[in-house]
């Protein structure tokens, strides 16, 4: 016997959006990077001599965009713009092994590879 049974159905709210926060793209070391005021990156190691607490401006920004008004895209970077970071720490990954294998010719290599990288916080978007 199948019995009705009342289904509640939930209608469920969607909070009205808060403002994005301005964010940028960079590019760096072959990469690029989508960053907020704020955020904790970690990018390619810089070729120039580079201490801890040390003060880093990366001008060749791709896109700006706060949410509010149209993005601001470059051809190919945009004047004037820059994004403002302190280099928190100085560090290698974790290892990676790499292993050459030929089976029947005894032929074994194995090594590992660590590859460094800087983290960064993001002081200020222009």
């Amino acid at each position: 016997m199948v019995e009705n049974v009342a289904v509640k159905k939930v209608i469920r709210k969607t909070p009205a959006k808060a403002p994005r926060a301005l964010y940028a793209v960079f590019a760096t070391g072959g990469k690029q990077y989508r960053v907020v005021v704020g955020n904790l990156v970690k990018i390619e190691k810089l070729s120039d001599e580079h201490k801890e607490g040390d003060k880093i401006i990366f001008d060749k920004v791709l896109l700006l965009d706060d949410g509010a008004s149209d993005a601001t895209i470059g051809t190919p970077f945009i004047k004037g713009a820059e994004v403002k970071a302190t280099l928190n720490k100085i560090a290698r990954y974790k290892t990676v092994d790499v292993i050459k294998y030929k089976q029947k010719s005894r032929y074994f290599k194995k090594y590992g590879h660590r590859q460094p990288y800087f983290e960064v916080k993001i002081e200020s978007i222009k």
